[in-house]
């Protein structure tokens, strides 16, 4: 029979049961059933992998297995190509064929309707676009998955009321239906997640229900245009000062959950390395301006653009930087900031010791490393690479060994670091397609310092202080009440202590099901049993001298012999 657990989880896998097997279908298709069959997925969807078990089709034998895990997601849709994309900034929880080929992943889509575009405006603001703008063209910019962008116009009453400086706007339009799809294939995926977790020991130390659960968190902040308005007023201030850089102007009170407006910008995208060229741009000057304003978003504000591709950046006159898309931010705290760059600056100082202990701060575990084999690798990593000249040092390559470094000893880089990582390594892509010759690791040296000198102040150490005397008085003033309720419960003999078994679950499965098929097989036996009985004592009605309720026991026994052999055999457990 079924735990609760199991009943949950049935629950909600037959309330998408459709959405499920359209998923599994298309990892059928793609060659991934053995995945399907570690997973045991049979146990919830039995009928619908009767359905659709079937071998992928031999054209597609010629590609390789990460090929057809990319072509797989991108057919699955929006929810499982921001995951592939998320996980291609994962070494450290796939291999490094799979990242290379997750890296290719489009986010393209075919442009929803104009009649949609309309009733979304509707249903938002109660007009359609034409009333609400001067000018809208029906024909999209641009298309993605969470939504597709228009070129507009706005009225003189709207600027004249205060909605901006800029007559010239996009319009960001959200796909209609997406938010119900993404709720359906996040359910899906935690529970294939929890699967995991429950059937491949290769996978279990890096907790993909905890990936999932940032990766659920992430996207649904994508997909609420409000928050993207809010991220571009907070970075539009941190660099209000800095005429290096061009924040595009949004319009709050023209915008909703569902509709953004901000600034057209007219400019070119950093990917046109031609173009820039032609137009007499300076390449090597913008290379190390984006870096730099990387760098002063990561290590000096704490709140950074995540995904700064070449598509993401337009190149401005006088060579002025312009991000946009700013759906994906990153945030780190002033102690992650702080720890990171103490990582890298023993790592420059060649000292293994103090390495090792970076990595440990930066990083959650279950269970305590090999805290000598781990600064042994880390001296290996740093044999590797600080004797190399400045410019054959590239950070993606540094980043990414440091990673599958950390993966080996079972450990986990924390969420909002690993967003970091894939912002340095692809503004450092960015930079070397603009300029061969830039040094990232060059150019991050003086935002590290700048960390490290700031943590010796007189009002950051004062601030310290006064924050861990406040935690010690707190400390002080608790104790006796909550001694006082410790001893009272030792009193009462009603202190508790809890035990977390791990590991027992594929244990508990085994049992569940050896004790489903004895059940079985004893049903079986005694339906051949009473068949048996019921044709020796010739009990009427009878089919060419044979009695019919016996002959469909035996009939409906062998029926059920044959399915319990094809359960076992699937299981490869005989």
């Amino acid at each position: 029979m079924f735990s609760i657990r199991q009943l949950g989880a049935i629950n909600r896998t037959y309330r998408h049961l459709s959405r499920y097997q359209r998923i599994l279908r298309v990892l059928f298709k793609y060659g991934f059933s053995d995945l399907v069959d570690r997973l045991h997925i049979d146990q919830y969807l039995e009928t619908g992998l009767q359905m659709i078990n079937r071998k992928p089709r031999e054209q597609l034998d010629r590609h390789s297995r990460p090929a057809l895990l990319r072509m797989a997601l991108e057919e699955l849709g929006p929810t499982f190509i921001k995951l592939g994309q998320l996980l291609s900034t994962r070494p450290d929880f796939i291999p490094p064929e799979y990242l290379n080929e997750l890296a290719k992943l489009q986010d393209s889509v075919p442009p929803f309707s104009y009649e949609e575009v309309r009733q979304i405006f509707q249903e938002e603001c109660g007009s359609d676009p034409e009333e609400f703008f001067e000018y809208f063209d029906s024909t999209p910019l641009a298309a993605a998955s969470i939504g597709q962008v228009h070129q507009a116009r706005l009225t003189r009453e709207q600027l004249t009321n205060g909605a901006g400086q800029c007559c010239d706007v996009v319009v960001k339009v959200q796909r209609p239906g997406i938010e119900n799809l993404i709720a359906v294939d996040l359910e899906i995926v935690a529970h294939l997640a929890r699967l995991m977790e429950e059937h491949l020991e290769e996978v279990q130390g890096h907790r993909p229900t905890a990936v999932v659960h940032e990766f659920a968190r992430s996207l649904s902040r994508e997909i609420d245009f409000t928050i993207e308005l809010a991220n571009i007023q907070r970075f539009a201030r941190q660099f209000e000062k800095n005429s290096e850089i061009h924040v595009p102007e949004v319009y709050p009170l023209l915008s909703t959950e569902r509709i953004l407006v901000l600034e057209r910008v007219d400019g070119i995208k950093a990917s046109e390395v031609g173009k820039l060229k032609e137009q007499g741009y300076d390449l090597p000057l913008i290379a190390r301006r984006g870096a730099n304003l990387v760098m002063e978003q990561i290590f000096v504000h704490g709140f950074f653009h995540a995904d700064p591709h070449p598509g993401n950046i337009f190149i401005l006159p006088d060579n002025v930087p312009c991000f946009i898309d700013f759906g994906q931010m990153g945030r780190l705290s002033l102690k992650e900031r702080e720890d990171f760059a103490d990582l890298v600056l023993n790592l420059v100082a060649a000292n293994e010791s103090r390495v090792a202990a970076g990595v440990l701060k930066v990083t959650t575990r279950q269970g305590d490393p090999d805290q000598d084999a781990l600064t042994r690798d880390i001296g290996d990593f740093m044999d590797r690479y600080l004797y190399l000249s400045l410019g054959e040092l590239k950070a993606g390559k540094i980043l990414q060994d440091l990673l599958e470094l950390v993966s080996r000893h079972k450990l986990s880089l924390k969420p909002n670091l690993y967003l970091m990582l894939k912002a340095l390594t692809t503004v450092e892509g960015v930079g070397l397609m603009l300029d061969p010759d830039i040094a990232l690791i060059n150019l991050a040296r003086p935002f590290m310092k700048k960390i490290k000198v700031g943590q010796v102040k007189p009002s950051r150490l004062a601030q310290e202080f006064g924050e861990t005397s406040t935690e010690y008085l707190a400390l002080i003033r608790d104790l006796p009440r909550e001694a006082r309720s410790i001893i009272s419960q030792l009193r009462r003999g009603k202190m508790k202590l809890e035990f977390e078994h791990r590991g027992l679950r594929p244990l508990e499965q085994s049992l569940e099901r050896t004790s489903n098929r004895i059940a079985f097989a004893i049903v079986l036996a005694a339906q051949i049993i009473g068949s048996s009985l019921i044709i020796h004592s010739g009990i009427p009605p009878h089919w060419h001298g044979i009695p019919v309720v016996g002959l469909a026991g035996f009939l409906l026994a062998g029926v059920m012999g044959f399915w319990l052999l094809v359960s076992i055999i699937r299981h490869g457990k005989f």
